[in-house]
């Protein structure tokens, strides 16, 4: 590993491994607001990229495959475009969605009658 790809994560982040307000999940969706695409043009480089990417709505775990950073990394600054307005962060539900029962059994069904 070279000394660029270890330096570039802590400079995109200011040194910082974690958000400054609440965690994103890694699920949540980020979309582009009204304020973020007027102010895309004067933001830096990867945060710009987020806001262009986002203008159609995307996971933050797609966001880090995209741009090719560690998922801290993606989670800081889509933290820190959320803090500032320039994204919106759209968290799921906090259970986990749960699949209908009535087909996991006509599966299984299917699976047994092979």
């Amino acid at each position: 590993m070279s000394d660029a790809s270890i330096v570039r994560p802590y400079a995109l982040t200011g040194g910082r491994t974690r958000a400054r307000g609440s965690e994103v999940p890694l699920e949540a969706t980020v979309s582009t607001t009204v304020a973020g695409k007027a102010a895309a043009a004067g933001l830096s480089h990867e945060p710009r990229r987020i806001v262009a990417r986002c203008m159609v709505p995307t996971t933050v775990i797609d966001l880090a495959a995209q741009l090719d950073v560690p998922l801290g990394v993606a989670r800081v600054l889509v933290s820190d475009l959320a803090e500032a307005g320039h994204v919106a962060v759209h968290h799921h539900g906090s259970e986990p969605h749960r699949p209908d029962l009535q087909l996991l059994e006509r599966v299984l069904d299917g699976i047994r009658s092979l």
